[in-house]
């Protein structure tokens, strides 16, 4: 047998062990009892080219806690520097990937973004490792909570307590860096955080065109290219309330299309729901008041104050993310807590995946001030 073959085959047993693994802890009766970031399996894994020269990976399965509280399994990376290396851990919050298992960006480089690829570079060449989660329910059982703030928070947090439990050499201090989804999830982990991250120490949180204030976000979207991330939105908040049913507030065309959401990641959930009028994407072309209601107390953040110092970077020329929802809005409710400390970069002429490219030494340069 030749050298790639067999290398490919014990690269097809170790995906295989780590999702045995994750079978058997999501139905195991004593997983209760075993503790947020407890590293259940870890196997090598290869990293895209432009990161593989920086760091070594390893997948993992690691325990992490519901947004409605269960002890539950969480996939993700733990990239190590490969020089110069600080023993501090940063956390990486990826963008929109989609819904399926088959979106988590540790085991699909398909959907590990080149924007996120750039900003793990920029951590990586500072000496940190770097816990890059997929969020519950991508590449594990239960469906992904697709915006549920708390939900992506506690997999942040508990895979920087997995990070530290494969490498002791790493210290309690921490950071979280995202982009749009992550971004939100990360101003949610600088909510959390004193409640839920035990020894650790939330240095700072940057959030890159973060997804926030849904009650004002939402009604801007039917009938726009972005009307998948909504249809999404409303599977995320089924996942934590099975009482809500998406199917009641979506109109019959986008019915048909809802396989889309197991067959595909983003970009062919956005396509096939871009072409929609509003009228044909939701029941009377707009959300009920109590859907919006209830979107924004599970998806807005800077709902209690943040415990950490936050840097909220917003590109002009956003078309996901408005850009006056994050410079108008939401800069306006963080920097309302008196104990809060809130930095804000507006980047001129950049759009949603750009924000993050033109940003990541500076990025990283602020995180590096927060360690200091």
């Amino acid at each position: 047998m030749n050298s790639a073959r067999f290398h490919a085959l014990v690269a097809a047993f170790q995906v295989a062990l780590l999702s045995t693994a994750i079978l058997f802890f999501a139905g195991s009766p004593a997983k209760a009892a075993v503790a947020p970031g407890t590293v259940l399996l870890s196997v090598t894994a290869t990293l895209p080219a432009e990161l593989g020269s920086l760091g070594t990976a390893k997948r993992i399965a690691y325990v992490s806690t519901s947004a409605t509280g269960s002890t539950i399994t969480a996939t993700g990376l733990i990239i190590t520097p490969r020089t110069n290396k600080k023993n501090r851990t940063v956390v990486w919050g990826h963008g929109t990937t989609g819904l399926a298992d088959k979106c988590a960006p540790s085991a699909n480089q398909a959907v590990f973004w080149p924007e996120a690829r750039a900003a793990i570079a920029a951590l990586l060449a500072k000496g940190w490792t770097v816990a890059a989660p997929d969020y519950p329910g991508l590449g594990t059982p239960s469906a992904h909570p697709y915006l549920i703030g708390l939900s992506e928070a506690r997999s942040m947090i508990d895979s920087v307590k997995a990070a530290r439990n494969l490498d002791s050499k790493l210290t309690t201090a921490y950071a979280v860096d995202g982009h749009s989804q992550g971004g939100q999830g990360a101003l949610f982990a600088g909510q959390l955080a004193p409640s839920y991250d035990g020894a650790l120490v939330l240095k700072g949180v940057a959030a890159i065109a973060p997804v926030s204030n849904a009650d004002i976000f939402a009604p801007l979207i039917p009938g726009t290219p972005g009307q998948g991330y909504l249809v999404m939105a409303l599977y995320g908040l089924n996942a934590v309330d099975p009482a809500f049913n998406p199917a009641s507030v979506l109109a019959a065309p986008a019915q048909q299309r809802t396989t889309v959401l197991q067959s595909g990641c983003l970009y062919e959930i956005l396509d096939a729901y871009a072409g929609l009028t509003a009228e044909e994407l939701l029941v009377g072309g707009a959300l009920p008041d109590p859907v919006l209601a209830e979107l924004a107390s599970h998806d807005n953040p800077a709902q209690t104050a943040p415990s950490a110092p936050v840097l909220l970077v917003q590109g002009t020329d956003d078309e996901a993310v408005p850009y006056f929802l994050t410079a108008d809005v939401l800069l306006g409710q963080l920097r309302a807590y008196p104990t809060a400390t809130v930095d804000f970069v507006a980047v001129s002429g950049a759009n949603h995946d750009g924000a993050v490219f033109a940003t990541t030494t500076q990025v990283a340069d602020w995180i590096a001030a927060r360690f200091a």
